[in-house]
């Protein structure tokens, strides 16, 4: 009896060191391994909404990607807010971010009826972008590291196949799974809304005084341009909502191929003088030159934030499955057209920050 006692004593004994050997193993696997690419590393996540919330919804899982900056946070969350309303699908959102934003961001989130939003929140460290941007240090307060953030998707979201990016100016009037199941052609690693098909292009592009090609964007006069054979009529597209097959995308290496263009325009400055001015847009037109596949029109209804002046009919404007800012002019500054339909889907700052933010935004634009 004595020896069974022992030896049950002994079996119990070497459990117990067993299993606090796995645990330690991983916590220091956890310690030790190396951090999430290119400095992303995952801050929050609410893994799962109130069963009451999920029952309602369907198994269906969409990953929204979308930057939010701290000057612009009110965005994000009520483009948050008009997706999460009119979807019965599982969205979860990546919502990309800068360190001294999250506080603000987990605040604002925990606060409001968006606590039973599935989310995670991502810190987006700048340095990835050391030598692939030129910064003018006489306008350095005007650089938006966050705009970079759609060229490392497989990074943020690694285990999705499809993700759907959208910037923060946008208000979502449909179900966004219709966006999600946008087909994509074979070898196409993403879709977007072409500037010359939109329909909106004719109305507001030309008006905005806007370039809707690739002359545009990318410098004809460089060698390195013109060796690449595109065509300086081509349409370009809008890269403020599309649709990424991440599978195709990491077999293509687009996210390096995005890179070693941003990198070249810091020695040759191919996009950074032209006309549109922009240093986002530009590699993305390069590397997606007739390769890619296009989201409905209607998905991406924009240059509502061109003019303060209303360029759509309220007819189109309620019709329109996706409304986009994009333009000087944002809905949160209350002069941009049609900013009552923002107000609707914006949930206001328990902290009261953003609300300081937009009183001066609306002093500016008065001016």
């Amino acid at each position: 009896v004595n020896i069974s006692i022992l030896i049950v004593a002994v079996v119990i004994f070497l459990l117990v060191i067993h299993h606090n050997f796995l645990s330690l193993s991983d916590f220091l696997r956890r310690e030790l391994s190396d951090p999430s690419p290119l400095g992303l590393q995952p801050i929050d996540f609410i893994p799962a909404a109130p069963q009451r919330l999920t029952d309602e919804r369907s198994d269906k899982e969409i990953s929204v990607v979308i930057a939010a900056s701290d000057e612009r946070l009110g965005g994000a969350i009520a483009a948050m807010n008009s997706i999460y309303q009119h979807t019965k699908s599982n969205v979860v959102f990546h919502i990309v971010t800068l360190n001294d934003t999250v506080d603000h961001l987990r605040m604002w989130l925990r606060s409001t009826p968006l606590k039973y939003m599935r989310y995670q929140i991502l810190d987006f460290d700048p340095r990835v972008l050391e030598g692939k941007v030129q910064v003018d240090p006489q306008k350095a307060d005007t650089f938006k590291p966050l705009t970079f953030a759609r060229f490392y998707l497989p990074n943020l979201v690694p285990h999705a196949e499809k993700v759907i990016y959208v910037d923060d100016d946008v208000i979502v009037q449909d179900d966004i799974v219709e966006l999600y199941n946008t087909p994509l052609k074979p070898g196409h690693a993403a879709a977007f809304s072409d500037d010359c098909d939109s329909t909106s292009s004719k109305v507001a592009v030309r008006g905005a005084g806007n370039q809707y090609n690739y002359i545009g964007f990318l410098d004809y006069k460089k060698e390195t341009i013109r060796k690449l054979a595109m065509k300086a009529n081509t349409c370009s597209f809008n890269p403020g909502v599309f649709v990424a097959n991440l599978t195709e995308w990491k077999l293509q290496n687009i996210t390096k191929q995005l890179e070693k263009w941003m990198a070249l325009n810091v020695v040759e400055e191919l996009y950074s003088k032209t006309l549109a001015g922009s240093i986002t847009t530009p590699p993305l037109l390069i590397v997606f030159y007739k390769q890619h596949s296009s989201i409905d029109p209607m998905w991406n209804v924009r240059h509502l934030g061109s003019s303060a002046g209303k360029r759509y009919s309220p007819q189109f404007v309620k019709a329109a499955k996706l409304l986009h800012w994009n333009g000087h002019f944002k809905p949160w500054g209350r002069t941009a057209s049609y900013a009552e339909i923002w107000e609707k889907w914006y949930v206001p700052d328990p902290t009261g920050k953003f609300n300081l933010l937009r009183r001066h935004s609306e002093a500016y634009e008065a001016k």
